[in-house]
């Protein structure tokens, strides 16, 4: 594959916090890390894939909270449908597959459990100690809370993966303590744009949830078809799926309808994208760029925003979903508050690394429970307080 002229090159990218890793070979002396014929962006893509923290998104929610069929989206695999559309939409614009695909896998890294119902709990519970945010969280896990390595915390990922983890969504002019730490440690240029390898990750995992949550949607029953003709731009899409294949079962008809809905929007990210880099020879014009370069066609925009509404409407605010989200966020509430008048609630190692005082303390509180599973949580939860949460299954 060609690469193009505005692409991430992972010969030339910015450089790790710590430097590159030392080993000991078989002769006796040191030198560099040579563990198989990888790219440094590869490495990347390897070292979150490897990581406790990516392992424990198979039990974080997506949508729904602690599903209990084994069909619907939990955090691991809308990572992993997420790093599927970012490598296809790579691999036609010329950019690096491998930094597009780490950063699709990361990207949801620092969501505590029970999604934004969690997040919730933990912002209203930090909120005197700075707040919480998950887009700062993967950053921190990724370079300070994951550590395996012997020389350093954290996983040492390269400055182009960072900067794209923390910037995905565009510019950011008013960090938050986590992200903004952070940045004093190992700048990120957070006033720019990121590379277009981010900005199709952020891109492609809206096509991802718009339309997989669709599918768990009505899977659940939370969503019918009538309620989707409600979006002409869906209603002409179902009405070619029914002339391409009128006797096909609903249910296969439905699947298809997802499936061209992410092939329209994939091709339209693709055909505008490479509109926008005409004149670009740099991944540096790329960052230096007025506005985003990568996304959606205006047209596209305006049918994905509508989508994003009816999907609050329909489904995300569904009384059954408020109600489970409230459990869950006394879940997260009553966590918080247990650790920090017991810090011996704790396992031994954090509490370790607990400071003595806040905010320091109460953020590495968060921490620990960010990083819990929804099974995790909820089991840690029965321990304290003598009961099993009730009512956060709902499907």
């Amino acid at each position: 594959m060609i690469r193009a002229p505005y692409a991430a090159d992972p010969a030339n990218h910015g450089g790790r916090e710590f430097g590159p890793r030392q080993s000991t070979h078989s002769h006796g002396s040191a030198g560099a890390e040579t563990r198989g014929p990888r790219s440094e962006f590869q490495r990347d893509r390897d070292r979150i894939i490897h990581s406790m923290s990516f392992r424990r998104l198979k039990s974080k929610t997506q949508v729904f909270i602690a599903p209990g069929g084994d069909h619907y989206r939990t955090r691991l695999t809308h990572s992993l449908e997420v790093a599927q559309i970012g490598r296809v939409i790579a691999r036609a614009l010329g950019l690096d597959e491998d930094l597009t695909e780490a950063l699709c896998l990361a990207h949801d890294l620092g969501h505590p459990p029970f999604g934004h119902a969690g997040e919730d709990a933990l912002s209203e519970a930090m909120q005197r100690h700075g707040g919480f945010c998950h887009n700062a969280q993967a950053l921190r896990t990724v370079m300070r809370i994951e550590s395996p390595y012997p020389e350093h915390d954290g996983l040492n990922l390269t400055w182009d993966l960072l900067e794209g983890l923390a910037k995905h969504n565009g510019p950011v002019s008013a960090p938050n303590w986590a992200l903004a730490e952070l940045d004093e440690d190992f700048p990120l240029e957070l006033g720019t744009w990121p590379s277009l390898e981010a900005q199709i990750a952020a891109v492609s995992d809206d096509i991802a949830y718009d339309n997989h949550d669709i599918d768990d949607g009505l899977r659940a029953g939370f969503l019918g078809l009538d309620d989707l003709m409600e979006l002409p731009f869906i209603a002409d899409q179902w009405r070619a799926v029914e002339k391409r294949f009128p006797h096909a079962p609903r249910e296969r008809q439905l699947r298809e309808l997802i499936r061209d809905q992410i092939g329209l929007m994939v091709n339209d990210v693709i055909e505008d994208t490479k509109k926008q880099v005409v004149g670009m020879e740099s991944v540096a014009d790329v960052r230096s760029a007025n506005g985003q370069s990568g996304g959606f066609s205006p047209e596209m925009s305006a049918h994905e925003r509508s989508l994003k509404s009816f999907m609050y409407e329909k489904l995300y605010y569904h009384p059954e979903q408020v109600e489970a989200a409230g459990r869950a966020r006394d879940v997260v509430a009553r966590l918080f508050a247990a650790y920090s008048q017991d810090a011996t609630l704790m396992p031994g190692d954090w509490q370790d690394r607990l400071p003595k005082h806040d905010p320091q303390r109460a953020r590495v509180i968060a921490d620990f429970i960010a990083g819990m599973s929804d099974r995790f949580a909820m089991q840690a939860c029965t321990e304290i307080y003598g009961e099993r949460p009730k009512g956060l299954v709902n499907v």
